[in-house]
């Protein structure tokens, strides 16, 4: 049996390669993932490791923004001179480090990037621990010059003597680059300006009394935790310790988030990847196991037992995932290679010979390639085993052509309204949460119910499908219809693989659409400002901006927004972190909000704060509740709830809580905060036109802010949602290359199968046209049958998604029907491209030889 097994599985390699193709790039996506994050996380973890000091002296970070709010916490300088006097201490300085700034060269042009990592302006001071070496120029020596490191440098276009221009958050400065430094580790992708110590806590903090760390060197013998509990007892609370560990791990659990966005978009492709796979692989081993029905059937005469056949099937299953593992391992290694070489050109330089391949790689990708095929060829292996002798040496199909559905009628039933009664829930639920979870589990119910009943509408539906073949193809049009016919449970995995990727961009188009729908609703209704000034990754700008804005002829009203993270203890007992938004007087001149209690009076007085109502419902707030309110630093104040607004109020009002507050108070309790957000009003009598002109021009000297008007502001929210939605294209564009897989691997098999029934065809007089034209029209249906049962999954998916949107305020419903239209034709031409070879193939077959087959 093993002898016959390793025969079997050798003269079927051909058939099987397309399946082995769906393994094999699951497979990569799965280990290319991993060996990708493996290798970002031990560079970075050597770079962190090398770079931290022994113990480093921080404000305390209680707070931790979602969102940048410009404020900048310090510790005193002079704190370097208690520190020093610790025992154990061999050396100590201050050490200044902001990102809230922005370089600009003589072009004005921005000199940091463009990928969304940060620019840092630091303070030079060397150590042997120091990321940069001095390879050009020399040392800041005062005020007016900077290095720069040379990465930035040459992708900028920056030399020594050149000048740039700093805008921090006490004020804009220039600065002359008087040498250039070089990363000796990996360079993380971030723009680094290095200026004197004195000059870098005087510009970028706005007192050289204040740093934004202290960095402490462990003398011999002494321990970093040992260090860190001295120097903890030495200078009291108030500050944050971590000793090199601590901050190594700190500053990877900060890049995890940027890792874990990659990893995941990549697992996500792998799970398309190794779903549909699943379908081409049952599909493929149930009609091989047909057409050696003959050849099961004489093994079993001869002796084999039900158990050996059963095994002889997953033999070659797990030596087809053990070839597609192997394969799509090497794949990944190749896909994480030019991932390595992408993130370069995002500035993050990788060193691709550095590439880390850890034991669980190859782990998971076995087991992934062997269980998905052993998975999906256990069911063909059970039928196979259920062939009697006698049967087999009929030429009876064992694929069921003519088994009843009943059990698949039964099990899709239960499964569909188990599915139905969680999306109805669902649509009744009124609290986000249950709803969200209701939802995952009706899609999950739902599309399990359709892949078992699928091949129940078959028939029904390609009838409707494919009725107008007869009139317009004649015999060729009636004979593609009933070849796809023939085999409901062949025809139904075979769409089974398309509808999964149609279904998931069906619904996420529908809800794509409903959320720019809703949001454009909900720009129109609340927003009531001329222009907003913003910066183009949407960072907080210093007060300048606000002044220059001002002093612009033609501007009547300027109302800044700033954000800064709090944290309210709710009458519940909850404490509630969050980031709230503070705004200047007039706010209803620029935003239209609506109210459940209160105004915008209230809202925005001093010592008063706003939520949203279902929020304070929820935790037992109203109108005249006190709440203790802590603020960046460690200052609590004791505010009291002046308004509750109502849903319709958009998200970007307070993220959780919908909370904000007056910017007066703000200010209060957060010193060096920056305006994130300018509304403008045009004063009466000027054109809105010449207004936008005379901004623009007026912020020429700010490259990073741009001035937005409604349409501009709509576009920017279509923008962040396309992002979304390109990444579920991409998915679909996956599962639609694994899904042509599947039909052309379909309809190569079924050609061999029915190699004597077109013989026969081609005797009697079909030509060589119609038959490629019948084997055409027998893809496209099926494609099509495919992309109708995706959509209509993926249309109730999306509006049962929208509903769930509508908790939070997104109360639009929209489908995009053009969409929908597109892919259904995109289907049509799927079925043409999948039957090209096969229908070349059948072509050119011998008519003689095709009759004689057995």
């Amino acid at each position: 049996m093993l002898k016959a097994t390793l025969r079997s599985f050798l003269a079927h390699k051909g058939r099987l390669a397309l399946s082995a193709l769906a393994v094999v790039l699951s497979v990569a996506f799965v280990s290319g993932s991993l060996i990708f994050s493996d290798t970002v996380t031990r560079t970075f973890d050597r770079l962190f490791a090398s770079t931290a000091a022994d113990v480093t002296v921080g404000p305390k970070q209680d707070l931790r923004s979602p969102v940048p709010g410009g404020a900048v916490q310090t510790v005193p300088a002079d704190l370097t001179d208690r520190v020093v006097k610790v025992p154990g201490v061999a050396s100590a300085h201050a050490d200044v480090s902001v990102q809230n700034i922005t370089v600009i060269d003589s072009r004005n042009k921005s000199v940091g990037p463009t990928t969304g990592a940060p620019t840092i302006a630091t303070s030079w001071y060397v150590t042997d621990r120091s990321p940069v070496e001095l390879t050009s120029g020399h040392a800041p020596r005062g005020a007016g010059e900077a290095l720069l490191d040379a990465d930035t440098a040459s992708k900028k276009h920056v030399r020594v003597g050149d000048a740039l221009t700093v805008q921090a958050q006490p004020g804009t400065f220039r600065v002359r680059v008087v040498g250039i430094a070089t990363f000796r580790t990996t360079n993380p992708g971030a723009a680094l300006i290095f200026l004197d110590g004195a000059t870098a806590g005087r510009q970028l903090l706005g007192s050289a009394d204040r740093a934004t760390a202290i960095s402490v060197d462990a003398a011999p013998g002494v321990t970093d935790p040992e260090l860190k509990g001295r120097v903890g007892a030495a200078i009291g609370g108030g500050y944050e310790l971590k000793t090199a560990a601590e901050q190594a791990k700190s500053a990877a659990a900060n890049l995890g988030g940027f890792l874990d966005v990659i990893k995941y978009v990549m697992l996500g492709f792998a799970g398309i990847a190794v779903l549909v796979g699943i379908f081409l692989i049952v599909n493929t081993f149930s009609m091989l196991i047909a057409q050696r029905t003959r050849e099961l059937g004489l093994l079993r005469a001869l002796g084999a037992d039900r158990r050996q056949v059963r095994r002889s099937v997953l033999l070659e299953a797990l030596l087809l995932g053990v070839v597609g593992s192997t394969l799509g391992l090497a794949a990944g290694i190749g896909l994480a290679y030019g991932l390595i070489r992408l993130m370069s050109l995002f500035g993050m330089n990788l060193k691709a010979a550095e590439m880390v391949i850890g034991w669980g790689t190859p782990v998971a990708a076995y087991v992934v390639g062997v269980g998905v095929t052993f998975v999906a060829a256990y069911l063909p292996a059970r039928r196979a085993a259920t062939v009697s002798p006698m049967a087999a040496l009929s030429d009876a199909e064992i694929a069921g052509v003519d088994k009843p559905l009943t059990g698949r009628a039964v099990a899709g039933g239960i499964m569909g309204v188990a599915g139905a009664a969680a999306l109805a829930g669902c649509v009744a639920a009124t609290k986000t949460a249950p709803a969200a979870s209701l939802l995952a589990l009706g899609v999950i119910l739902t599309l399990i119910a359709v892949v078992i009943a699928g091949p129940l509408l078959v028939r029904p539906v390609i009838r409707v499908l494919g009725g107008a073949f007869p009139a317009l193809f004649g015999s060729v049009g009636r004979m593609s219809q009933r070849n796809a016919l023939r085999n409901p449970r062949r025809t139904g995995a075979t769409a089974a693989a398309l509808m999964v990727g149609l279904a998931l961009v069906g619904g996420m188009s529908v809800a794509s659409a409903s959320m720019s729908a809703s949001f454009d609703r909900q720009i129109d209704r609340t927003l009531g400002a001329d222009f907003i000034v913003q910066s183009t990754n949407f960072t907080p700008f210093s007060d300048e901006v606000r002044r220059t804005v001002l002093g612009t002829e033609g501007v009547g009203l300027v109302v800044p927004q700033r954000i800064t993270p709090l944290a309210v203890r709710m009458p519940d007992g909850r404490r509630v972190q969050t980031a709230a938004a503070a705004y200047g007087p007039r706010l209803d001149d620029v935003v239209h909000l609506t109210y459940a209690r209160g105004g915008t009076g209230s809202a925005l007085a001093d010592g008063r704060l706003a939520m949203d109502a279902g929020f304070a419902r929820d935790h037992g707030a109203r109108v005249g509740s006190v709440l203790p309110v802590e603020f960046p630093g460690g200052r609590v104040a004791r505010l009291t709830v002046g308004a509750l607004t109502n849903l319709e109020s958009p998200e970007g009002f307070g993220t959780q809580g919908g909370i904000f507050l007056g910017l007066g108070t703000v200010e209060k309790y957060v010193s060096g905060g920056q305006d994130s957000v300018l509304y403008v009003n045009a004063a009466p009598g000027t054109d809105a036109a010449a207004l936008r002109s005379s901004l623009e021009s007026a912020l020429k000297s700010y490259p990073q802010l741009q001035v937005r008007d409604q349409a501009d502001y709509k576009k920017l929210v279509h923008d962040q949602i396309s992002v979304l939605l390109f990444l579920v294209y991409a998915l679909l564009g996956l599962a639609i290359v694994i899904a042509v897989l599947g039909v052309v691997n379909t309809l190569a098999l079924s050609v061999v199968e029915r190699t004597r029934e077109i013989g026969l065809l081609r005797a009697i007089g079909l030509s060589r046209r119609q038959l490629r034209r019948m084997i055409r029209l027998e893809s496209v249906v099926i494609a099509v049958f495919g992309a109708v049962l995706g959509l209509a999954l993926g249309l109730v998916w999306g509006v049962c998604g929208q509903q769930v949107l509508a908790l939070r305020g997104l109360k639009e419903l929209q489908v995009p029907w053009g969409t929908i239209v597109a892919v259904v034709i995109g289907s049509a031409v799927v079925g043409v491209v999948a039957a090209l070879l096969p229908a070349l193939r059948a072509s050119r077959m011998n008519v003689l030889a095709a009759i004689a087959h057995e």
